[in-house]
Order: structure tokens, then sequence, then C-alpha cells
């Protein structure tokens, strides 16, 4: 698990209590009950079954799920928990004085608290909800990067960065007069640590960072770059898109200053993300939206605004989302995570030696600590080619740049196919992909003679 990686508060969430819109979680049966077995322990069979979307059929094979980085699939209790909160509570948050307004603000605010805990943060309104992992960091490049960002400061990033991470700081950097600096990786895909430290200096405000590359799975050691940050005094923001899923999280334990994430990729809803922010941080930073709920008064003289995290969430918030993602890290604290690192580590080096057993595939990124997957070049033949040569096979997997070009660059590709596990993936999986690469090979031998 190496050093970014900390045993997860289960019982912490467990102490949380029944979530309000399921009074019957935790029983026996639901498919996503603290006493079925793979709430015990990482039992992969009774997991899987858990998840509707893995039992069907595409162009008449099972389908083989692969593209978990792009976004996992739902467990059942996650859907339930969306479809009660539309059935019984659909109300606003925060201002009903109604049954179902209240009931609906207890379950909107109770997600925040599982989130909190989930990611070791030390109170609740550090915890902004969001669209997503984007629109996070977006907030702080346009809330803390435009009030704090002058002519001369640097915003440095890495040449692993989604754009997500890349495009914002872009933005801002053109709006006050930054600069923009880039730490570079070498062959294998891993930070150069010592380059990285060479361009942290006074005039660098702010450090962005992923956890996990989107493209390429390597594991950066965070704690070690926010350390070299502050003692800079610039802040550090972590994109923990692709991490949160795969490594136990503790964002003071990282002492990062911002940290984002999606909840689809978290075995939650699309339509929701988070943003932590040490909470001296954000009340300081001017609101970045405005709207309804994120004021105390409105005069056409003067407008105040409320603290976070009403401050940054302004108009009617993504509820039924927010209490689909709840459900989902509640599911995830029922689990045995330190199990689920265990067989996602077996996955990747099973999948390493599997793929490596096929004539001319390349694996793209060998860094010594990645997780959730693999991507790859085959040949000469185009990814998109091969994605969906696999998709006639049911296996499901991501071909192109995967927003991530100044990576692909680096590695020299224009693209790659990326093959991306959860933790519901099998052996047997991973033994589809390979034949059917071993398949695709021959097709396009064929298709050239």
């Amino acid at each position: 698990m190496g050093p970014e990686a900390r045993p997860l508060a289960s019982s912490a969430i467990a102490d949380v209590g029944a979530h309000p819109l399921a009074p019957d979680a935790g029983r026996s049966g639901d498919g996503c009950g603290g006493d079925t077995p793979a709430c015990r322990a990482l039992d992969v069979a009774s997991l899987r079954a858990d998840f509707p979307a893995l039992h069907q059929q595409v162009n008449g094979k099972a389908l083989v799920y692969l593209d978990s980085a792009a976004t996992t699939q739902k467990p059942r209790c996650v859907i339930d928990a969306i479809a009660r909160y539309y059935e019984t509570d659909n109300a606003n948050v925060r201002r009903a004085v109604h049954a179902l307004g209240a009931r609906a603000t207890s379950a909107y605010e109770r997600a925040r608290n599982l989130v909190r805990i989930f990611i070791g943060a030390a109170a609740a309104d550090e915890i902004i909800f969001t669209r997503g992992t984007t629109e996070s960091i977006n907030l702080v490049a346009g809330s803390y990067g435009r009030a704090n960002l002058g002519t001369g400061d640097e915003v440095l990033v890495t040449e692993m960065e989604h754009h997500a991470n890349i495009v914002p700081w872009q933005m801002v950097c053109q709006q006050t007069g930054a600069r923009l600096r880039v730490a570079p990786m070498n062959d294998r895909g891993e930070l150069i640590l010592e380059e990285l430290a060479s361009r942290v200096s006074a005039r660098t405000r702010i450090v962005a960072v992923a956890q996990v590359s989107n493209a390429l799975g390597t594991v950066n050691p965070v704690r070690e770059i926010a350390r070299m940050a502050h003692a800079h005094g610039a802040v550090v923001l972590v994109d923990g898109a692709q991490a949160v899923a795969h490594l136990p999280v503790d964002v003071r334990d990282l002492d990062c200053d911002f940290y984002a994430f999606s909840g689809h990729k978290l075995y939650g809803p699309t339509g929701i993300g988070v943003l932590y922010g040490k909470g001296t941080l954000l009340r300081a930073m001017p609101p970045w939206q405005g709207g309804g709920e994120m004021v105390r008064t409105v005069r056409f003289e003067e407008t105040t605004y409320e603290e976070p995290p009403a401050k940054f969430e302004a108009g009617t918030p993504p509820i039924a989302s927010a209490i689909g993602l709840g459900e989902a890290v509640s599911y995830l604290g029922r689990l045995d995570f330190n199990a689920v690192v265990a067989h996602e580590r077996d996955l990747l080096e099973y999948s390493e030696r599997a793929l490596g057993s096929i004539d001319g595939l390349r694996i793209v990124g060998s860094a010594a600590r990645k997780v959730a997957g693999h991507s790859f070049v085959l040949d000469d033949v185009h990814p998109h080619d091969v994605g969906t040569i696999l998709d006639h096979e049911g296996i499901a997997i991501r071909a192109g740049h995967h927003c991530a070009q100044p990576a692909m660059a680096r590695m020299g590709v224009v693209a790659t196919v990326r093959a991306s596990f959860g933790m519901y993936n099998t052996r047997e999986d991973v033994d589809r992909l390979a034949d059917a690469l071993r398949s695709v090979r021959k097709i396009m031998r064929r298709c050239r003679t």
C-alpha cells in the first residue's frame, strides 16, 4: 500500500448510524447491508451481485467492464437510495419547514458528514458539494486563485495531469498575470521529485497535483509534495478523482490544503463531486458563484455571505446525487478496504503478466507505484480499433488520450488503450481481455492481407 495509504476508519462510518432514507439498511439480503458476505470481507462473487449493470450481455457476450477509471458501476443500494429520495422525500433543502424538506435536508447533510469521515476531514463545513472534480478545481482556481495570484506569481502543475487540473490554472494565470510551470516525469511515468522541488520557490503560490494519474495509474507522493510546497508558503490542491476508490485517503495526514474528487468514480452517481478545503482557507476565500442559499442578507447596496459550506453552494444543490454519494461511501465503509486494496493489487500484477505475454503489446507507464489498471498500445493498431473490436467481444475499455494530452505526448504516443479495474473485477475478466487482444492482432493481420 505504500506510505501514503492508511486503513479506512470503517468503524467510524458505521458509527454515523442508519441512513434516514434506508430504514432497512443493514438487514441481510438487501444487497448492501452490513450482514452480507461482501460486507464482512471482500467476497468478490457476492460483491458483484450488488452491481446490477454487471449482469448483462453486450453483443451476445457476458459484459466485462474494464472502464472504471472513466466511471464506476453503481451498487443497488446507491440506485435505491436515489429512487427512495425521489419517491418519498423529494424536496429542496435547508429552508423548507415541512416534513419532506426536513428529511431531505437531514439526508443531504448526513451525506456530507459521511464524506467527512471517509476522507478524514476535521469538520463537515470543510466539505463542499460540487458537480465533480472539474468543478471543484475550477472553484479553487476561480476563488482562491483569482484572490491570491498576481504578476510574478507561479502555479505549479505536473506533466501527467488531467486537463481538468491544467486548463483552469491556465485560465486563472491569464486573468491574473501569474505564470504556469510544469514539473516533468520520467520514461516510466513517475514524477521526477528533484525537478519538482527545483521548481517550487518563493514565487510559487499553488501546487496542483494528481494523487493518481488517470492515464498511467501512477501513484504520486502527495504528502512529500505538500511538505515541499508548504516550506515555501504555497498551498496544495490534490486531484483525488482516481485515488479515492483505490487508496484509503486521510486529508489531514496528507496535509493537503484542497482535495477534489467525483462521486461517479467512487461507485456513486454522476453530477456530484466534493471539494475538501482547510477551514481557514475556505472562510477567507470569496464566493465563487452568487445566488440563493449562499447569502445572509441581500440589499442593493450590499450583500453579506454565509460561511462555508453554504458560501460555495449557490442555488439548489444536487440533492439526490449527494444522497447517492453518501450511500456509496457508506457501502464502502462496510467493506474491508484493506481487502479491496489487496484484491486490486492482485489484479494489477496478474494483468501485467497477462498483457506482457501478448506479442506486440507495450504497457505505457511502468511506475513502481500504480493502481487501478494499465494503459497500453498494440503494434500499430489504432486504440480506437482495439476498443471497437473488444466491444464486439463484450469487453468495455477506454481508448484515446484520456484527457491527458501532455502526458500522452511525453510518453511518445497519441492515444492508448486503457483497461481500468474496480473492486468487482476478477482474474477471469483479465483472461477475457487477454484472449480478445490476441484476436485483435489476428483480425488486423487478416485485414491487411
